[in-house]
């Protein structure tokens, strides 16, 4: 006989969230430690799982839902009838009524009730650690090249970050209305860059806030032959810097793998160091060519 396992990730349109998820796992791990031959009820997007509608509640000797809030009603009413006469297991739930006046559950270890609250049960699941990856592109503004290009570049992106597991955070540098990332400031904007472990960039500042904070970035020019994006990577000493024309999508994932090092990272402090060598020295001469110019017109005056 086998254990079903059912949470809201086995109904439509409920929200299903990622620490339900991690509870059906668990739950589903420490029944298989304990020799039950385990079974877990999805729809899409989710996949791996059976349909509880089309599978027989005879083959089940027990039910288990894990992980949510839980009260009395639809779309758990058709459930209950379906399984009627099974034991119904409850794991990790919110119960929305008081269990005086409604408990399904043969056996419950709630989440929290009116009798007791425990720690959700996600605190023990073990997720691995994804690269966290921030994107920084260009809209289309037309010094960028023609939109067609623009276009070629952010679909190369995408095919990059569709394959490999990684989570993605859209960084807008604009400072205008339009912004719809919520970022307001400078700061706010190159936090959030120094924060990543990888910057995917089509725009010159994205490429120079990530190197400024050690980030390594993956750079695109997207104008035909190369302009100001591709010079600043060059002059800056970065090499992980593509001119669209030449850009491939093996490249393009060899650079992203390379980019996850600690070479890279390394390599980008380095460049951010050299960088700042140059800078000062366009400030000491800046400031002396201007005392200069002053000087001379007061002299004049």
């Amino acid at each position: 006989m086998k254990t079903l396992v059912v949470g809201w990730f086995s109904f439509e349109h409920m929200g299903a969230t990622a620490g339900d998820l991690m509870a059906r796992d668990l739950a589903c791990e420490w029944l298989a430690e304990a020799g039950h031959d385990v079974e877990y009820a999805v729809v899409p997007p989710f996949s791996g799982g059976v349909d509880w509608r089309r599978v027989d509640p005879g083959d089940y000797s027990c039910v288990v839902f894990v992980c949510g809030p839980f009260g009395n009603g639809e779309p758990l009413t058709e459930f209950f009838s379906r399984f009627a006469g099974i034991p119904l297991v409850g794991l990790d739930v919110s119960m929305l009524e008081p269990l005086e006046s409604w408990n399904p559950f043969q056996s419950l270890w709630e989440r929290d009730s009116s009798r007791t609250a425990r720690p959700d049960i996600s605190i023990l699941s073990r997720q691995p650690l994804v690269p966290v990856v921030g994107t920084v592109l260009i809209g289309g503004q037309g010094e960028y090249g023609d939109r067609a290009r623009q276009t070629s570049a952010n679909d190369a992106i995408r095919r990059l970050l569709d394959s490999r597991e990684v989570a993605v955070v859209p960084i807008d540098t604009c400072l205008d209305p339009e912004n719809t990332t919520g970022l307001r400031t400078p700061a706010e904007i190159e936090s959030l860059i120094a924060r990543m472990d990888v910057v995917v960039t089509t725009r010159l500042h994205g490429t120079v806030l990530a190197l400024k904070n050690g980030v390594p970035a993956v750079v695109i020019d997207s104008v035909s032959g190369g302009h100001k994006v591709i010079r600043q990577a060059r002059t800056i000493g970065w090499p992980v810097a593509f001119v669209i024309d030449e850009l491939t999508d093996q490249k393009l994932r060899d650079a992203f793998d390379y980019c996850l090092t600690a070479e890279a990272r390394q390599q980008a402090k380095e460049c951010c160091r050299r960088a700042k060598g140059a800078v000062e020295k366009v400030r000491a001469e800046f400031i002396a060519e201007l005392q200069q110019l002053v000087e001379t017109a007061g002299e004049r005056m």
